[in-house]
């Protein structure tokens, strides 16, 4: 029964930690006025998406998640409509370099970055 109890807490992610599939975007970098959460597939069944947050720290619970192509809200409590519209103009302006990144053909963030364009 102890043994047990480890394991399933060995297997929950606590909130405020990041897992390693996922790397934040600063406001800074996008010019959007929350954190962008991109990731590589990484054997994902479903197609691009992203993760957005007004903070760096992850809550599950306070993260909206959208797809890339065709944009639309997937999950999660979603942003205004202003800022969704921010939103979908820069997934726009840089759906190139977040479909190379998903796709693995990006191999790192760094590089990412480099290429991403502000709104």
């Amino acid at each position: 029964m102890v043994v047990s109890r480890s394991l399933t807490r060995i297997q929950e992610r606590p909130e405020g930690q990041a897992t390693f599939e996922m790397s934040n975007l600063r406001p800074k970098t996008t010019n959007l006025p929350f954190v962008v959460w991109v990731s590589q597939k990484a054997g994902a069944r479903h197609d691009v998406r992203v993760k957005v947050a007004h903070s760096a720290k992850v809550i599950p619970s306070q993260m909206s998640v959208y797809s890339v192509r065709p944009f639309a809200h997937v999950e999660g409590p979603g942003l205004s409509s202003g800022d969704e519209k921010f939103l979908e103009a820069w997934l726009t302006k840089n759906a190139d370099a977040l479909i190379g990144f998903w796709d693995g053909n990006i191999e790192y963030t760094e590089e990412l970055i480099e290429i991403i364009k502000p709104l």
